[in-house]
């Protein structure tokens, strides 16, 4: 699986530990940033990683910021994403499962590095359904269009 992963300056830590996840379940990824504590505005990474995605450059994204909630409403802003805030399993599994989420946004402040990796595990590990759920995507996707 292809993963595009990006955070911002309060998301570093766990986007470190999510590489070296993603490096043991032998997944690629590309790191758009940031590499540093140095402050920066989490939209414009947040957009790069959405894009991507978008553009089927990559399966997956995965966002961090201090509490994911900015990240998951950047990410929101473009066309095709779906972005999942999750703060835990079930979240991740629903996300994937019945909403066919594209990309998973994560708080590095809101969660211990443990019960992250393994909302990441899940939500890498689960499937869409489809079936009724698909229905419901059309409908998401007429939202875009208005």
């Amino acid at each position: 699986m292809r993963i595009a992963l990006g955070c911002d300056h309060r998301g570093l830590d766990l986007k470190q530990a999510i590489m070296g996840l993603l490096d043991e379940l032998g997944h690629s990824y590309h790191d758009f940033g940031t590499y540093s504590i140095d402050s920066v505005d989490y939209p414009d990474i947040a957009k790069q990683v959405a894009e991507a995605v978008v553009a089927g450059d990559f399966d997956h994204g995965i966002l961090i910021c201090s509490s994911g909630i900015g990240m998951s409403i950047a990410a929101n802003k473009v066309k095709g994403i779906r972005a999942a805030l999750c703060c835990g399993t079930l979240g991740a599994d629903r996300a994937r499962r019945h909403n066919d989420a594209n990309v998973l946004c994560l708080g590095q402040d809101t969660l211990d590095i443990k019960s992250s990796l393994d909302i990441v595990k899940v939500y890498l590990t689960t499937t869409f359904e489809g079936g009724r759920h698909l229905r419901r995507l059309e409908k998401i996707r007429e939202l875009e269009a208005a």
